[in-house]
């Protein structure tokens, strides 16, 4: 099994992004939208896949959480100026309403996903 494999199977709920998916996953969408911008081998993204998975199994329902592989989606990573990874950002009707650079708690996370709800 191949990283990105094992990135993918940790939890159901998450998305996973490309340009052709961007605007009807994140820009249409009527709940907030949580986009993790990662790559496999950035170790920060890997401490806070975990906390990823579990956000988006707990805010099922009422807001997505998706992913952007930068490396595999280049373009699209760097429409958002995204220099630095791991970089989070809430989209909420289509435009971004928080970001965050770098790991951080779980709590910080989900406190940005309960300011948009």
């Amino acid at each position: 099994m191949n990283k990105e494999a094992e990135f993918k199977m940790a939890s159901q709920n998450v998305i996973y992004l490309d340009k052709a998916s961007f605007d009807t996953e994140v820009r249409d969408a009527k709940v907030p939208v949580l986009v993790d911008f990662w790559a496999e081998w950035c170790g920060p993204c890997k401490m806070i896949l975990p906390i990823i998975d579990q956000l988006a199994d707990e805010y099922a329902g009422r807001a997505k959480v998706c992913k952007v592989n930068v490396d595999e989606q280049g373009e699209l990573a760097a429409s958002f100026g995204i220099m630095t990874i791991p970089t989070v950002m809430i989209f909420k009707d289509g435009k971004i309403v928080d970001q965050s650079i770098g790991a951080n708690s779980k709590d910080h996370f989900a406190a940005m996903l309960d300011r948009q709800l």
